[in-house]
């Protein structure tokens, strides 16, 4: 049986709004889990909160009510048991290829013998061998977030969180990089929570898709993919493929349109 990861627990989550001096539930009774080795995928309607979940998942916000764990230990601010990968690149421009993904050690002074070779190890599972010299600017945008993935894997995270990465890139770019991650997810073994917009992205890359409603947001649905890896991009044209679709679309049309039914009484209210 596999050993939970991440594990959330009536998690809540309020923002104070000092303009009105109202609160803001964005999260309300989360309850999931993710499972070592796991690659899992959140999708939702926006302003549901996922970006909210995995920012209490790296530590960057803390919970306004119940229990955020990692391995069962609290989660009580970032560390180096998370790599995060954020929809930009976050690349320093003034570094080179090797010295943004060595970062991570100097900081923690480990960027010696053993540390650049664990550098140049993931520049090399990345696919950028041969270009360590290079600067942010002299790299395509999927150059430059294979830059940044390498980043965060370099510190040896236990659980790689990210970010929607691939959303600023082109279709065909992006595709590439799913194929890519799926490889490089393989090889390094990583748990991986990962959010995203696109629908068939979420179910191409996990193991299982968790669905959020509409804001507060809380989990609506949990769906295991049974398609077998490894997965190549021509899945996505597949029955099965399309069933899990449509029916992921479905679930996300319901809270939108909540969402749209809930903001017009609003409107009335305040008309």
């Amino acid at each position: 049986m596999a050993q939970t990861k991440l594990k959330a627990v009536n998690l809540r989550m309020e923002y104070y709004q000092p303009r009105t001096g109202g609160r803001l539930l964005a999260l309300d009774n989360v309850n999931l889990q993710v499972d070592e080795g796991e690659f899992v995928t959140i999708v939702g309607p926006s302003g549901c909160g996922k970006t909210t979940f995995i920012n209490l998942a790296d530590g960057l916000l803390k919970p306004t009510g119940g229990q955020l764990m990692i391995d069962d230990q609290q989660i009580t601010g970032p560390g180096t048991d998370r790599g995060m990968v954020f929809q930009d690149s976050c690349l320093m421009p003034w570094r080179t290829v090797f010295k943004n993904v060595i970062f991570g050690l100097e900081c923690q002074g480990l960027d010696n013998g053993e540390g650049k070779e664990r550098a140049q190890k993931f520049i090399k599972l990345v696919g950028l061998a041969g270009f360590e010299d290079h600067y942010p600017h002299e790299l395509s945008g999927g150059m430059q977030q294979r830059c940044n993935l390498a980043r965060a894997l370099t510190v040896d995270p236990e659980i790689l969180i990210m970010d929607e990465p691939f959303a600023a890139l082109d279709a065909q770019t992006r595709e590439i990089m799913q194929l890519e991650l799926l490889r490089i997810w393989n090889e390094a073994r990583k748990t991986i929570l990962f959010i995203t917009h696109q629908i068939n992205e979420a179910i191409y890359l996990a193991d299982r898709v968790i669905v959020f409603g509409a804001r507060p947001g809380r989990v609506k649905e949990t769906i295991k993919i049974d398609i077998p890896r490894p997965r190549k991009l021509a899945v996505k044209r597949d029955p099965k493929f399309l069933e899990y679709e449509d029916h992921l679309w479905n679930l996300i049309e319901e809270e939108v349109k909540k969402t749209m039914v809930a903001d017009q009484v609003i409107h009335n209210i305040d008309a």
